[in-house]
């Protein structure tokens, strides 16, 4: 199956989604319509919550909480976004100007805490207890995810342990979420409700690896951002983590010198790629993305075949396939 066609499977609940966020950020108030409205239509994918519609129906959920509850998720997402492009004094996103560069950073931090609180007036608003202790739970991890990268920022000894500890809490756990909530919503036996949440950890590791590669690989019309951002924000990520550990003294000065810093040339950037690519920091990294799509994929075995399992593992399939 392709990922147009596991679209189609939930179109209609993608539409109420994106329904429900525009009834709930006010377009009246000043700033938060404008801000939250921004960052919402500069676009997205919403895998996070076209997994939990997915993920839904594979448990053959029958009421109607899975589409506020998506709605949740995207809003967590949404807000995590807003003060990532803070602390990474990022100008763009998605290809436009961030919401940071537009109305500062201030207003990007308290729009993106007012986006979180709404998110748990909806959850709270199901009543749903083992739902809402995943969800907190999960703030938390990503909170931490977050501190945890601040610390290991430009440290070139970071270990590709280190780096996997920081996006599992950073990204997956998130995607973990969005999967594992609706076989709750469902009262999924246990074996399935583990198997729905470790595919959400797999699929989430894969994506932000497949993110990090990108960064390295991809154009900047296509990526939304400028290439090697990551690179001048003092993120060590995989595919630099592994030029590192096989470089030559030289390369790895090289490599170490260039980690934060906000002026690097094009010419610097593309010696730097060149030198990522030769000691395979992107082959390495894609092989590991798709090591982590096929563990993914593994864990839907935990249900019979059908039609939203293999949507699903569609959806694994796009995020090692995608281009931005």
């Amino acid at each position: 199956m392709q990922i147009n066609e596991a679209v189609e499977i939930v179109k209609n609940e993608l539409m109420l989604v994106e329904k429900g966020f525009n009834e709930t950020i006010p377009t009246d108030k000043p700033i938060i319509g404008e801000v939250g409205h921004h960052i919402w239509q500069s676009g997205g994918k919403r895998l996070r919550p076209f997994s939990l519609l997915l993920a839904a129906k594979l448990c053959g959920y029958t009421g109607t909480s899975h589409i506020p509850l998506a709605l949740v998720i995207e809003f967590i997402h949404t807000a995590t976004l807003l003060h990532d492009d803070v602390v990474d004094n990022a100008t763009l996103r998605r290809g436009v100007e961030s919401a940071n560069k537009l109305w500062g950073e201030g207003t990007s931090v308290l729009v993106g805490d007012y986006i979180i609180a709404k998110a748990f007036a909806i959850a709270i608003a199901e009543k749903d207890h083992e739902v809402l202790k995943v969800l907190s739970d999960t703030t938390t991890l990503m909170a931490e995810g977050e501190v945890m990268q601040l610390i290991n920022h430009s440290d070139t000894d970071t270990t590709e342990n280190d780096y996997i500890k920081v996006i599992t809490n950073k990204t997956a756990v998130l995607f973990s979420s969005a999967t594992e909530i609706p076989a709750i919503l469902a009262k999924a036996k246990p074996e399935k409700v583990k198997a729905l949440r470790e595919f959400g950890v797999e699929l989430g590791i894969a994506f932000q690896i497949m993110d990090d590669c990108l960064d390295y690989t991809s154009k900047n019309e296509e990526l939304g951002k400028t290439i090697g951002s990551d690179l001048r924000e003092g993120k060590v990520t995989l595919p630099l983590i592994k030029a590192i550990k096989s470089s030559s003294n030289e390369e790895r000065e090289m490599l170490t010198l260039a980690v934060g810093k906000k002026d690097i040339t094009e010419e610097s950037l593309k010696n730097i790629i060149n030198i990522i690519e030769k000691h395979g920091g992107i082959t390495y990294s894609l092989e590991k993305a798709r090591h982590h799509v096929e563990r993914a994929k593994e864990c839907l075995e935990a249900f019979e075949p059908t039609v939203e399992r293999a949507a699903l593992s569609a959806v694994a399939d796009y995020v090692v396939e995608r281009t931005n």
